[in-house]
């Protein structure tokens, strides 16, 4: 397979913080204006001189269809073509430009299926997954491909995360809820075992501190939760939760060390420690759509809209936030707290109390959970303002000013990645 590459632009951007209002001063007198008028001038000028110069942003220009969709994933830019008049229809991968920037370069491409719908390409374990679904029967799969030389390693229906282990935890849910949970070796995507997945079993989560799956909870028709190691699919304890109504409909959801359930009606969270499925407590929390873990504190969100803070020792309620304020992120004790048509607040998690107002931003998705978040809103001459909101600051900082950006962009500071006006996908490192 040949190289190619790809021209690269180094522009200035254009960097400034956001405006903010300062308090008045007292007006000078008229008969010193000159003068004092004269000395700012200087002085400011003397300052600039001396400031950091402006950021530089190398551009590279991504090949490939306008059609086609980029992922930025790992170290590189991954990007999906549609199908071609001939039926053919292929995955490049490219590596992403040094900070000198010599354009990117392709490291390889693979052809992938015609008829799949791609809805994500990432990079675990050595490998490039590439999830999609498939039509007509509207399952996903997923296709591995060596990282380094784009062979196809394997591929499985259903969606893969990491274990702590080394595998992959493969999860495969049918149109009528059914399926199984497998585990998979990542090399030659062996599957090493598999546990049914009956129908609206409601498979969840514990991640690690490194977000790989360790446990898997089932939520079971019957009532019954089952805790499963990720690893090896091994039952490790169950418990029942439905005394009555076997066809009553729950939902179970597990954040730290707490398994939660929202019985049936919706007007109570259930807490049991997940390690033994022991109960914990109950909480008068009605109609919860889903809950985070909120620097030590679960915020429970309601499916009105709103906030309930709870002690995650004893479930109660610490604080609440009634309306349709929505939680976006959490961050070294602070909330982003989304606004209807006031843009974004930051709460400090603990008490509720409002820090700051950061303004009306689109959140760009980002590649990783410690990655800075980056805002993004139009100019008003039509340019994207890229922004790194800083939630313990409480401030936006500019990051850049981009002109004939369409949108679909992604981030991982200090790359971007976005559709350009004319089609083109386009990939920036900014530098200082």
């Amino acid at each position: 397979m040949t190289e190619g590459r790809s021209l690269s632009i180094i522009e200035l951007g254009e960097i400034s913080d956001e405006p903010t209002s300062a308090p008045p001063v007292r007006r000078p007198r008229a008969v010193d204006r000159p003068l004092r008028s004269a000395t700012v001038l200087l002085l400011s000028l003397v300052m600039l001189a001396g400031a950091a110069p402006p950021t530089q942003r190398t551009v590279s220009v991504v090949p490939g269809s306008r059609m086609a969709t980029a992922y930025l994933a790992g170290d590189g830019v991954y990007v999906v073509d549609p199908p071609a008049p001939d039926g053919e229809r292929y995955l490049t991968a490219y590596a992403q430009p040094a900070p000198t920037g010599v354009g990117v370069r392709r490291r390889w491409q693979a052809p992938l299926a015609r008829t799949a719908n791609y809805l994500e390409v990432r990079v675990e374990r050595g490998l490039v997954l590439a999830l999609a679904v498939n039509a007509p029967n509207r399952r996903f799969q997923t296709t591995a491909f060596d990282s380094a030389t784009g062979r196809q390693r394997w591929q499985h229906p259903g969606a893969p995360q990491p274990t702590p282990g080394g595998g992959l935890l493969v999860t495969n849910g049918r149109e009528d809820g059914s399926g199984a949970m497998s585990g998979v070796e990542p090399d030659n995507g062996l599957v090493l075992w598999s546990v049914p997945l009956p129908p609206a079993a409601s498979p969840t989560y514990h991640l690690t501190s490194e977000g790989q799956v360790d446990r898997f909870v089932l939520l079971q028709p019957t009532g019954e939760v089952q805790v499963h190691d990720a690893d090896t699919g091994q039952l490790l304890r169950s418990i029942d939760t439905l005394s009555g109504d076997r066809s009553a409909y729950q939902r179970v959801q597990i954040v730290d060390d707490l398994l939660l359930l929202v019985p049936p009606g919706s007007t109570r969270l259930v807490s049991f420690g997940l390690a033994e499925l022991e109960p914990r407590w109950t909480a008068e929390v009605t109609l919860v759509s889903h809950v985070l873990e909120c620097a030590g504190l679960l915020c429970a969100a309601p499916q009105t809209g709103g906030l309930q803070v709870l002690d995650p020792a004893t479930g109660s309620v610490q604080w609440s936030e009634p309306g349709q304020d929505v939680l976006a992120d959490v961050r070294y004790g602070r909330l982003l707290m989304a606004r209807p048509g006031q843009g974004y607040a930051v709460r400090d998690a603990a008490t509720g109390q409002v820090r700051t107002e950061l303004g009306v931003w689109s959140l760009m998705p980002v590649l990783g959970p410690d990655d800075p978040l980056v805002g993004v809103r139009r100019s008003d001459d039509g340019r994207m303002v890229v922004a790194e909101l800083d939630l313990v600051a409480g401030r936006t900082r500019i990051v850049d000013v981009l002109p004939g950006i369409a949108g679909s962009c992604q981030a991982s500071l200090p790359v971007l990645l976005c559709q350009r006006l004319d089609g083109t996908t386009a990939l920036w490192r900014l530098t200082r």
